[in-house]
């Protein structure tokens, strides 16, 4: 009977990869898929076999042609609540205010579960362990051939886009920003994201719930070294509306969020931003904040291969630098060293420009470069 209703997981893992992130089968996959979707919403799964989002109409004649059951607009209505409740899907309107049922990437559904704030149960402990045992499995296929990993991440879109801290926390100036003048005539085709706070402003519906790296790994029995388990990570627009609707996070002022911003890069933090469909043309729909020890992109501790989006460089001033080595211990992704003659000085090239080294610099000495906007390729060290 098991084998059958594995059997009945694995057709929709195909069905579900069309909401984005498409991931292959495997036993850690279909267990934590039975965790977070009930056999009775298989048949209904069907539906989107042509079709990642559908309006009502759409939905109805789809489940006409590819489920074994025939369903009611209220049973209908049932089935997308108690998806939506897992995550699996979304139900907002579009531009037009047509209500559009969309099958979120298979990630979201183990991440927006840990944003709410959970208790330390068996079957949460359970969910992260295969969560996380996920992940390292997807990381193990992709490095096989680690020679060709860089290949493989050109064709791979970005994860997230790197917005810095644009204060220095000892003086309270700005951090200083050096433009080269050969970068004020080209137009830049991806969107330049300079500060934190003038994305939270294009906003009326801001959502904060906690970091969901962090809670799975606090289950895992790794307390973050930077903060606790809190109120960190943002969804907006759409998706705040959607993961406050069911029970994921909560809505916020911009006032209110502008706080919580400012206590994450207090905890040496990098904002992260998360663009629609995950194509940084589009809007940004969420904002991570992330420590080194718990992020399973940050070269630390890194888990998979992933694209980071980057516009600016940390640059130091060599002469003016005491060599007090903060910089290099708050480096996100551990680039920064102290040379031989006790200056600090980029040794990697995972800097994704993210200013907690010039924000927390007490000489307030590190710039922030503007470049042309590149791809940083974060990427676990190789097996020995």
């Amino acid at each position: 009977m098991t084998e059958s209703i594995d059997k009945e997981y694995e057709k929709i893992v195909p069905i579900l990869g069309k909401g984005g992130a498409a991931m292959p089968v495997s036993d850690k996959l279909i267990a934590l898929l039975k965790m977070n979707i009930s056999v009775d919403n298989l048949d209904f799964l069907l539906a989107f076999k042509r079709k990642a989002g559908q309006t009502m109409e759409e939905l109805k004649e789809s489940i006409a042609k590819y489920c074994k059951k025939s369903y009611t607009e209220e049973e209908i209505l049932k089935q997308v609540d108690d998806l939506c409740q897992n995550a699996v899907m979304i139900d907002q309107p579009n531009r037009k205010g047509v209500v559009v049922y969309r099958l979120l990437p298979m990630a979201r559904q183990f991440e927006y579960s840990f944003m709410k704030k959970l208790e330390k149960t068996e079957e949460n402990i359970k969910k992260a362990k295969l969560f996380i045992g996920l992940m390292g499995d997807f990381r193990d296929m992709l490095t096989q051939d680690y020679d060709r990993i860089p290949t493989i991440l050109k064709n791979m879109p970005a994860l997230d886009h790197a917005v810095p801290i644009t204060k220095n926390r000892e003086t309270g100036e700005e951090i200083k920003i050096i433009v080269d003048k050969e970068l004020e005539a080209p137009e830049q085709k991806i969107l330049s994201i300079d500060d934190i706070k003038q994305v939270i402003d294009q906003f009326d519906d801001i959502a904060v719930g906690y970091c969901y790296c962090r809670q799975q790994e606090e289950f895992l029995g790794h307390s973050c070294k930077q903060i606790e388990p809190s109120e960190s990570c943002f969804t907006l627009g759409k998706s705040a509306r959607h993961t406050t609707k069911y029970g994921f996070t909560r809505l916020v002022s911009k006032e209110e969020a502008w706080e919580l911003l400012k206590k994450t890069e207090e905890a040496g933090l990098v904002h992260k931003a998360y663009h629609l469909h995950a194509n940084t043309e589009n809007v940004v729909d969420a904002i991570c904040n992330c420590c080194n020890c718990c992020c399973p992109v940050s070269k630390p501790h890194v888990i998979m291969p992933a694209v980071t989006m980057v516009d600016f460089v940390a640059e130091i001033d060599e002469d003016s630098c005491i060599g007090c080595g903060t910089c290099v211990e708050k480096c996100h992704n551990q680039v920064l060293e102290l040379n031989d003659d006790n200056i600090a000085e980029l040794v990697g090239e995972e800097c994704v420009g993210c200013g907690v080294c010039a924000h927390f610099c007490p000489e307030n000495v590190i710039a922030l470069r503007k470049i042309p906007q590149k791809r940083v390729n974060i990427i676990p060290p190789r097996k020995t």
